[in-house]
């Protein structure tokens, strides 16, 4: 994927997470309703994985995945980590299998460009392969998986 550079970075990143928030709820209608984990299958495609890591009144934080193996214990990437801002509408990548967490890997805030760069390309990233599983027309079981149901 070629890397796209906007001049106004601030703006389209808000754009994106705002896109971002959108197309999670398409692909997963019930996301509120889930409150553990959740499969997505498409015939014919790697397993999707829904994991709820924390839920508070405004936002949820999620892993969302593929499973390229039959259990859990299996390869699971790209294990993107997304806070959804409920009230802002707006959903943003907090890291990936690949890369850290923004305040992981940058411990002076003064580093904002740098910041920027690295929040766009997580969350473009997000956008492109949520557009991917669109197209596939996954579909998320609306009764939440059990952890122990999904290792069976």
């Amino acid at each position: 994927m070629s890397f796209i550079n906007p001049v106004n970075k601030s703006f389209c990143l808000e754009q994106i997470c705002e896109s971002n928030y959108q197309k999670l709820f398409k692909l997963i209608p019930d996301l509120l309703d889930i409150q553990e984990t959740a499969v997505g299958l498409a015939a014919q495609h790697t397993t999707l994985h829904l994991k709820v890591i924390e839920q508070t009144p405004y936002t949820m934080t999620v892993e969302l995945s593929h499973c390229f193996n039959k259990n859990l214990g299996g390869l699971l990437e790209p294990a993107v980590v997304i806070r959804i801002y409920l009230d802002a509408q707006l959903a943003e990548v907090l890291s990936d299998h690949a890369r850290l967490s923004v305040s992981r890997v940058f411990q002076d805030p003064g580093l904002s460009r740098e910041i920027m760069n690295y929040k766009w390309r997580l969350n473009y990233f997000l956008q492109k392969w949520l557009d991917h599983c669109l197209k596939k027309n996954y579909q998320f079981n609306p009764i939440p998986v059990k952890a122990g149901a999904l290792m069976q």
